[in-house]
Protein backbone atom coordinates (compact mmCIF):
# COMPACT_ATOMS: atom_id res chain seq x y z
CA UNK A 1 0.00 0.00 0.00
CA UNK A 2 1.00 3.55 -0.91
CA UNK A 3 1.48 6.08 2.09
CA UNK A 4 1.45 9.59 1.44
CA UNK A 5 3.00 11.89 4.12
CA UNK A 6 2.25 15.69 4.38
CA UNK A 7 2.07 18.78 7.05
CA UNK A 8 2.45 22.46 6.62
CA UNK A 9 6.66 22.00 5.95
CA UNK A 10 9.04 19.95 4.94
CA UNK A 11 12.73 20.24 6.16
CA UNK A 12 14.52 17.95 3.91
CA UNK A 13 17.82 18.31 5.53
CA UNK A 14 18.90 20.98 2.80
CA UNK A 15 15.89 22.97 2.08
CA UNK A 16 12.61 23.88 3.61
CA UNK A 17 9.64 23.17 1.27
CA UNK A 18 5.57 23.94 2.09
CA UNK A 19 3.06 22.10 1.71
CA UNK A 20 4.87 18.88 0.93
CA UNK A 21 3.47 15.87 -0.19
CA UNK A 22 5.60 12.86 0.58
CA UNK A 23 4.54 9.26 -1.30
CA UNK A 24 6.36 5.70 0.18
CA UNK A 25 6.31 2.86 -1.28
CA UNK A 26 7.52 0.38 0.10
CA UNK A 27 9.01 1.97 2.98
CA UNK A 28 10.95 3.88 0.95
CA UNK A 29 10.55 7.35 -0.54
CA UNK A 30 8.81 7.43 -3.74
CA UNK A 31 8.54 10.95 -4.74
CA UNK A 32 8.54 14.62 -2.81
CA UNK A 33 6.11 17.44 -4.37
CA UNK A 34 3.61 19.72 -2.67
CA UNK A 35 -0.19 19.98 -2.31
CA UNK A 36 -0.44 22.30 -5.53
CA UNK A 37 1.06 20.08 -7.54
CA UNK A 38 -0.04 16.64 -6.96
CA UNK A 39 -3.15 14.51 -6.35
CA UNK A 40 -3.01 12.34 -3.66
CA UNK A 41 -3.59 9.00 -4.39
CA UNK A 42 -6.64 7.44 -4.56
CA UNK A 43 -6.22 4.40 -2.40
CA UNK A 44 -2.89 5.88 -0.42
CA UNK A 45 -3.37 5.51 3.20
CA UNK A 46 -3.03 9.45 4.13
CA UNK A 47 -0.55 10.82 7.27
CA UNK A 48 -1.64 14.44 7.38
CA UNK A 49 0.60 16.14 10.39
CA UNK A 50 -1.55 19.78 10.53
CA UNK A 51 0.72 22.72 11.42
CA UNK A 52 3.79 20.41 11.89
CA UNK A 53 7.05 20.68 10.16
CA UNK A 54 8.65 17.16 8.51
CA UNK A 55 12.32 16.37 8.99
CA UNK A 56 14.47 13.43 8.72
CA UNK A 57 14.70 10.75 11.49
CA UNK A 58 16.95 11.71 14.04
CA UNK A 59 20.46 9.87 14.69
CA UNK A 60 22.31 10.14 18.04
CA UNK A 61 26.62 9.84 17.58
CA UNK A 62 26.91 9.79 21.16
CA UNK A 63 23.74 6.67 22.63
CA UNK A 64 25.28 4.57 25.74
CA UNK A 65 21.68 2.63 26.47
CA UNK A 66 17.75 3.17 26.80
CA UNK A 67 15.15 1.44 28.55
CA UNK A 68 16.82 -0.87 30.76
CA UNK A 69 19.64 -1.81 28.61
CA UNK A 70 23.07 -0.71 27.82
CA UNK A 71 24.91 -1.31 24.13
CA UNK A 72 27.92 -2.82 25.55
CA UNK A 73 25.29 -6.14 26.92
CA UNK A 74 25.82 -6.28 22.76
CA UNK A 75 22.63 -9.09 23.06
CA UNK A 76 19.75 -9.25 20.47
CA UNK A 77 17.10 -8.72 23.02
CA UNK A 78 19.07 -5.51 24.12
CA UNK A 79 19.29 -3.76 21.22
CA UNK A 80 15.72 -4.75 20.06
CA UNK A 81 14.41 -3.27 23.21
CA UNK A 82 16.71 -0.40 22.47
CA UNK A 83 15.79 0.25 18.83
CA UNK A 84 12.22 0.21 19.53
CA UNK A 85 12.33 2.76 22.06
CA UNK A 86 14.41 5.10 20.52
CA UNK A 87 11.83 4.53 17.50
CA UNK A 88 9.46 6.22 19.57
CA UNK A 89 11.09 8.72 20.34
CA UNK A 90 12.05 10.39 16.73
CA UNK A 91 15.60 8.33 16.37
CA UNK A 92 16.15 5.82 13.58
CA UNK A 93 19.70 5.80 13.66
CA UNK A 94 22.30 5.52 16.49
CA UNK A 95 26.18 4.84 17.26
CA UNK A 96 26.45 2.14 19.92
CA UNK A 97 28.93 3.92 22.29
CA UNK A 98 30.84 1.98 24.90
CA UNK A 99 32.88 3.33 27.73
CA UNK A 100 35.72 2.22 28.91
CA UNK A 101 36.06 -1.40 30.60
CA UNK A 102 37.98 -4.59 30.92
CA UNK A 103 39.54 -4.68 27.80
CA UNK A 104 38.19 -8.14 27.15
CA UNK A 105 34.81 -6.86 27.96
CA UNK A 106 34.93 -4.25 25.68
CA UNK A 107 36.16 -6.72 22.81
CA UNK A 108 33.22 -9.04 23.59
CA UNK A 109 30.90 -6.29 23.74
CA UNK A 110 32.49 -5.13 19.93
CA UNK A 111 31.94 -8.68 18.47
CA UNK A 112 28.28 -8.94 19.38
CA UNK A 113 27.22 -5.22 18.49
CA UNK A 114 29.05 -5.74 14.96
CA UNK A 115 26.96 -8.81 14.71
CA UNK A 116 23.40 -7.00 15.22
CA UNK A 117 24.86 -4.15 13.33
CA UNK A 118 25.63 -6.92 10.11
CA UNK A 119 21.93 -8.01 10.77
CA UNK A 120 19.08 -6.32 7.93
CA UNK A 121 17.24 -3.97 9.79
CA UNK A 122 14.07 -4.35 11.44
CA UNK A 123 11.05 -2.61 11.19
CA UNK A 124 10.17 -0.34 13.39
CA UNK A 125 12.95 0.00 15.24
CA UNK A 126 16.21 2.33 15.28
CA UNK A 127 19.67 0.66 14.51
CA UNK A 128 23.03 1.21 15.17
CA UNK A 129 24.96 2.36 11.94
CA UNK A 130 28.52 1.76 13.87
CA UNK A 131 30.17 1.99 16.68
CA UNK A 132 31.41 4.89 18.92
CA UNK A 133 34.31 4.39 21.49
CA UNK A 134 34.30 6.57 23.69
CA UNK A 135 37.46 5.57 25.57
CA UNK A 136 40.11 3.93 26.56
CA UNK A 137 42.06 6.42 25.78
CA UNK A 138 40.98 9.35 27.75
CA UNK A 139 42.16 11.92 30.32
CA UNK A 140 42.75 10.79 34.04
CA UNK A 141 41.93 14.69 34.98
CA UNK A 142 38.81 14.79 32.94
CA UNK A 143 38.22 11.21 33.18
CA UNK A 144 34.54 11.54 34.21
CA UNK A 145 32.94 8.51 35.38
CA UNK A 146 35.54 6.33 33.14
CA UNK A 147 37.11 4.00 35.62
CA UNK A 148 41.09 5.58 36.17
CA UNK A 149 42.39 1.99 36.65
CA UNK A 150 40.73 0.93 33.01
CA UNK A 151 42.14 3.74 30.95
CA UNK A 152 45.13 3.21 28.57
CA UNK A 153 47.61 5.44 26.58
CA UNK A 154 47.14 5.62 23.12
CA UNK A 155 47.99 2.62 21.13
CA UNK A 156 47.52 1.96 17.33
CA UNK A 157 47.98 -1.99 18.33
CA UNK A 158 45.10 -1.07 21.05
CA UNK A 159 42.95 0.44 18.27
CA UNK A 160 43.79 -2.08 16.02
CA UNK A 161 42.35 -4.82 18.32
CA UNK A 162 39.82 -3.08 18.94
CA UNK A 163 38.64 -1.82 15.07
CA UNK A 164 39.16 -5.93 14.55
CA UNK A 165 36.58 -6.87 17.09
CA UNK A 166 33.99 -4.66 15.63
CA UNK A 167 34.34 -6.15 12.37
CA UNK A 168 35.51 -2.60 11.03
CA UNK A 169 32.68 -1.11 12.18
CA UNK A 170 33.86 1.49 14.61
CA UNK A 171 32.48 4.79 12.97
CA UNK A 172 33.87 6.97 15.87
CA UNK A 173 36.11 7.47 18.33
CA UNK A 174 36.91 10.15 21.56
CA UNK A 175 40.54 10.72 21.96
CA UNK A 176 42.09 13.31 24.68
CA UNK A 177 44.58 14.84 21.90
CA UNK A 178 47.48 15.89 24.75
CA UNK A 179 48.19 12.37 25.42
CA UNK A 180 51.76 10.70 24.82
CA UNK A 181 51.02 9.18 21.36
CA UNK A 182 47.76 10.21 20.52
CA UNK A 183 48.34 12.26 17.50
CA UNK A 184 49.85 9.11 16.00
CA UNK A 185 46.84 7.60 17.09
CA UNK A 186 44.52 9.79 15.43
CA UNK A 187 46.45 9.73 11.77
CA UNK A 188 46.13 6.48 12.39
CA UNK A 189 42.18 6.06 13.41
CA UNK A 190 42.02 8.64 10.31
CA UNK A 191 43.74 5.88 7.46
CA UNK A 192 41.78 3.64 8.63
CA UNK A 193 38.01 5.64 8.08
CA UNK A 194 37.32 6.16 11.67
CA UNK A 195 36.17 9.80 12.43
CA UNK A 196 38.18 11.23 15.53
CA UNK A 197 36.61 13.78 18.33
CA UNK A 198 38.86 15.11 20.72
CA UNK A 199 37.23 14.90 24.70
CA UNK A 200 37.61 13.86 27.96
CA UNK A 201 40.44 16.18 27.12
CA UNK A 202 42.99 18.46 29.87
CA UNK A 203 44.27 19.56 26.44
CA UNK A 204 46.24 23.05 26.27
CA UNK A 205 45.30 25.33 23.37
CA UNK A 206 48.68 23.96 21.26
CA UNK A 207 47.80 20.20 22.34
CA UNK A 208 44.04 20.58 21.00
CA UNK A 209 45.36 22.32 17.37
CA UNK A 210 47.94 19.67 17.04
CA UNK A 211 45.05 16.88 17.74
CA UNK A 212 43.24 18.69 15.09
CA UNK A 213 46.21 18.99 13.07
CA UNK A 214 46.75 15.63 13.22
CA UNK A 215 43.12 14.54 11.93
CA UNK A 216 40.65 15.39 14.70
CA UNK A 217 36.94 16.43 13.68
CA UNK A 218 35.07 17.14 15.88
CA UNK A 219 34.52 17.39 19.83
CA UNK A 220 32.69 15.03 22.26
CA UNK A 221 30.33 16.52 24.89
CA UNK A 222 31.42 20.35 24.69
CA UNK A 223 31.93 22.01 27.79
CA UNK A 224 31.79 18.44 30.03
CA UNK A 225 35.08 16.80 30.71
CA UNK A 226 37.30 19.62 29.10
CA UNK A 227 40.19 21.64 30.75
CA UNK A 228 37.86 25.14 31.86
CA UNK A 229 37.83 28.17 29.62
CA UNK A 230 41.04 30.87 30.66
CA UNK A 231 41.56 33.67 28.65
CA UNK A 232 45.22 33.25 28.95
CA UNK A 233 45.34 29.69 27.80
CA UNK A 234 41.38 29.05 26.54
CA UNK A 235 42.54 25.07 26.43
CA UNK A 236 40.42 22.76 24.75
CA UNK A 237 37.53 24.65 25.05
CA UNK A 238 38.42 28.04 23.64
CA UNK A 239 39.87 25.96 20.72
CA UNK A 240 36.33 23.74 20.08
CA UNK A 241 34.48 26.82 20.19
CA UNK A 242 36.58 28.77 17.81
CA UNK A 243 38.07 26.69 15.32
CA UNK A 244 35.36 26.82 12.78
CA UNK A 245 36.18 23.45 10.89
CA UNK A 246 35.48 21.52 13.78
CA UNK A 247 32.09 19.83 14.39
CA UNK A 248 31.31 19.75 18.05
CA UNK A 249 28.52 17.98 20.11
CA UNK A 250 26.24 19.05 23.39
CA UNK A 251 24.23 17.39 25.88
CA UNK A 252 21.60 19.93 26.07
CA UNK A 253 19.75 18.80 28.62
CA UNK A 254 19.41 21.93 30.95
CA UNK A 255 21.68 19.26 33.40
CA UNK A 256 25.18 19.31 31.63
CA UNK A 257 24.76 22.43 30.49
CA UNK A 258 22.48 25.85 30.96
CA UNK A 259 20.26 27.58 28.75
CA UNK A 260 23.22 30.41 28.75
CA UNK A 261 25.68 27.90 27.27
CA UNK A 262 23.46 26.30 24.82
CA UNK A 263 23.29 30.20 23.56
CA UNK A 264 26.86 30.49 23.59
CA UNK A 265 27.88 27.15 22.20
CA UNK A 266 24.80 28.03 19.19
CA UNK A 267 26.43 31.73 18.77
CA UNK A 268 30.07 29.71 18.32
CA UNK A 269 29.26 26.96 16.13
CA UNK A 270 26.59 28.00 14.33
CA UNK A 271 24.09 25.49 12.24
CA UNK A 272 27.27 23.98 10.17
CA UNK A 273 29.27 22.38 12.83
CA UNK A 274 27.06 22.02 16.14
CA UNK A 275 25.55 18.35 17.08
CA UNK A 276 23.08 17.53 19.40
CA UNK A 277 23.35 14.38 21.09
CA UNK A 278 22.06 12.48 24.62
CA UNK A 279 25.09 10.61 26.42
CA UNK A 280 21.80 8.36 27.57
CA UNK A 281 22.29 5.73 29.60
CA UNK A 282 20.23 2.62 30.32
CA UNK A 283 18.06 4.76 32.08
CA UNK A 284 16.46 6.80 29.72
CA UNK A 285 13.23 6.26 29.56
CA UNK A 286 12.61 4.39 32.84
CA UNK A 287 11.54 5.50 36.63
CA UNK A 288 14.39 6.40 38.90
CA UNK A 289 16.24 4.15 40.76
CA UNK A 290 20.18 2.17 40.05
CA UNK A 291 21.21 1.42 36.57
CA UNK A 292 24.48 0.11 34.76
CA UNK A 293 26.75 1.68 32.52
CA UNK A 294 29.21 -0.74 31.22
CA UNK A 295 30.19 -2.53 34.54
CA UNK A 296 29.81 0.25 37.25
CA UNK A 297 26.45 1.26 38.72
CA UNK A 298 24.57 4.64 38.29
CA UNK A 299 22.24 6.30 40.62
CA UNK A 300 19.29 7.80 38.77
CA UNK A 301 16.77 10.74 40.22
CA UNK A 302 15.00 12.82 38.58
CA UNK A 303 17.19 13.79 35.19
CA UNK A 304 20.59 13.08 37.17
CA UNK A 305 22.19 10.01 36.22
CA UNK A 306 25.42 10.00 39.02
CA UNK A 307 28.29 8.09 39.49
CA UNK A 308 30.92 8.41 42.38
CA UNK A 309 30.17 11.88 43.18
CA UNK A 310 29.93 13.03 39.00
CA UNK A 311 27.36 13.04 36.09
CA UNK A 312 27.49 9.93 34.23
CA UNK A 313 25.90 10.46 31.11
CA UNK A 314 22.05 11.27 31.20
CA UNK A 315 18.48 10.24 30.29
CA UNK A 316 18.03 12.52 27.42
CA UNK A 317 16.15 11.49 24.00
CA UNK A 318 16.94 13.88 20.89
CA UNK A 319 13.25 14.73 20.92
CA UNK A 320 13.65 16.16 23.76
CA UNK A 321 16.66 17.60 23.38
CA UNK A 322 15.73 19.41 20.20
CA UNK A 323 12.37 21.46 22.50
CA UNK A 324 15.29 22.24 25.12
CA UNK A 325 17.70 23.61 21.69
CA UNK A 326 14.37 25.47 20.56
CA UNK A 327 13.61 26.67 23.65
CA UNK A 328 16.76 27.79 24.90
CA UNK A 329 18.17 29.46 22.04
CA UNK A 330 15.19 30.56 20.17
CA UNK A 331 16.22 28.71 16.95
CA UNK A 332 13.66 27.96 14.35
CA UNK A 333 12.69 24.02 14.24
CA UNK A 334 14.05 23.50 10.93
CA UNK A 335 17.33 25.24 12.06
CA UNK A 336 17.65 22.84 15.11
CA UNK A 337 16.43 19.83 13.05
CA UNK A 338 19.89 19.82 11.65
CA UNK A 339 21.67 19.83 14.60
CA UNK A 340 20.83 16.43 14.95
CA UNK A 341 20.22 14.99 11.39
CA UNK A 342 22.16 16.36 8.63
CA UNK A 343 25.63 17.57 11.10
CA UNK A 344 25.87 14.23 12.66
CA UNK A 345 25.66 12.48 9.11
CA UNK A 346 28.19 14.27 7.85
CA UNK A 347 30.61 14.90 10.31
CA UNK A 348 30.52 10.70 10.41
CA UNK A 349 30.64 10.51 6.65
CA UNK A 350 27.00 8.02 6.95
CA UNK A 351 25.31 10.97 4.91
CA UNK A 352 24.29 8.61 2.17
CA UNK A 353 22.36 6.96 5.05
CA UNK A 354 20.70 8.94 7.53
CA UNK A 355 20.29 12.93 7.55
CA UNK A 356 17.90 13.82 4.92
CA UNK A 357 14.95 12.67 2.93
CA UNK A 358 15.30 12.06 -0.58
CA UNK A 359 13.75 9.77 -2.86
CA UNK A 360 14.78 6.08 -3.12
CA UNK A 361 15.76 6.67 1.26
CA UNK A 362 13.99 4.29 3.72
CA UNK A 363 10.75 6.79 4.79
CA UNK A 364 12.39 7.37 8.45
CA UNK A 365 10.92 10.31 9.49
CA UNK A 366 9.44 13.01 12.17
CA UNK A 367 6.70 15.39 12.58
CA UNK A 368 7.44 18.06 14.92
CA UNK A 369 5.30 21.04 16.37
CA UNK A 370 6.28 24.90 16.33
CA UNK A 371 7.76 24.32 19.60
CA UNK A 372 10.33 21.29 18.49
CA UNK A 373 8.19 19.20 19.87
CA UNK A 374 7.31 15.24 18.67
CA UNK A 375 4.41 14.59 17.00
CA UNK A 376 5.23 11.93 15.33
CA UNK A 377 7.99 9.09 14.51
CA UNK A 378 8.01 7.36 11.17
CA UNK A 379 10.26 4.53 10.30
CA UNK A 380 10.47 3.11 7.09
CA UNK A 381 6.60 4.38 6.19
CA UNK A 382 5.42 3.19 9.26
CA UNK A 383 4.33 5.36 12.15
CA UNK A 384 5.69 4.15 15.90
CA UNK A 385 4.71 6.28 18.22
Amino acid sequence: MQTVVTAARLWDGTSLHENPLILIEDGRIHSITSRESAELPARARVLDYHGATIGPSFFDVHFHGAAGHDVMEATTPALETIGRFLASRGTAAYLATTVTAPLDATLRALDGIANEIAKLPEPGRARPLGIHLEGPFLSHEKRGVHPPDLLLPPSIATFDRLIDAAHGHVRLITIAPELPGAEELIRHAVSCGVRVSLGHSNATAAQTKAGIAAGGSSATHTFNAMRALDHREPGILGTVLTDDSLYADLICDGVHTTPEIVRLFWRAKGPERAILITDALAAAGMPDGEYFLGGFAVEVKGDRAMARGVLAGSVLTLDRALSNFVQFTGATVDQGLRLLTRNPAAMTGLDHRAGSIVPGRAANLVAVDEQGKLVASIIAGMQVN
